[in-house]
């Protein structure tokens, strides 16, 4: 239960991120069932990226972590983003960001926030 309830996060959050930036591109001109169920692809690609990549990524920038006191944790984010929207592309899903310093890095702030919002708000399954 917890896994679907990430994976929606994730989705709403990618979605969050779509409509308030006009570099990200999510789900085309699709009808709503094809943008949905892009929605929920491409969430699934991000958690996975973010559950395997990121804590090898963020091992290797641990220098760059503790010189900028967390603030490389931004770039990590966006890096995550740009490699979900590659590997999107990679399996016919319409999912892209268009440059990566402001679209990705903006894009991966708005997604953490919502994400974090979400998080507080819907149960985890944790507490039962």
């Amino acid at each position: 239960m917890s896994f679907l309830i990430r994976l929606v996060v994730n989705g709403v959050a990618l979605w969050v991120a779509s409509l308030l930036l006009d570099g990200i591109h999510l789900g085309g001109d699709a009808d709503t069932t094809t943008k949905v169920l892009t929605i929920g692809a491409v969430a699934l690609i991000f958690g996975l990226v973010n559950a395997i990549i990121r804590p090898i990524m963020m091992v290797l920038a641990f220098p760059l972590l503790i010189l900028t006191l967390g603030l490389f944790t931004f770039v990590v984010n966006a890096l995550m983003l740009s490699l979900t929207s590659w590997l999107s592309d990679a399996v016919g899903l319409s999912f892209t960001v268009d440059r990566f310093f402001w679209d990705a890095i903006l894009g991966a702030l708005i997604i953490t926030l919502v994400s974090m919002v979400l998080s507080v708000v819907l149960p985890d399954g944790k507490n039962r």
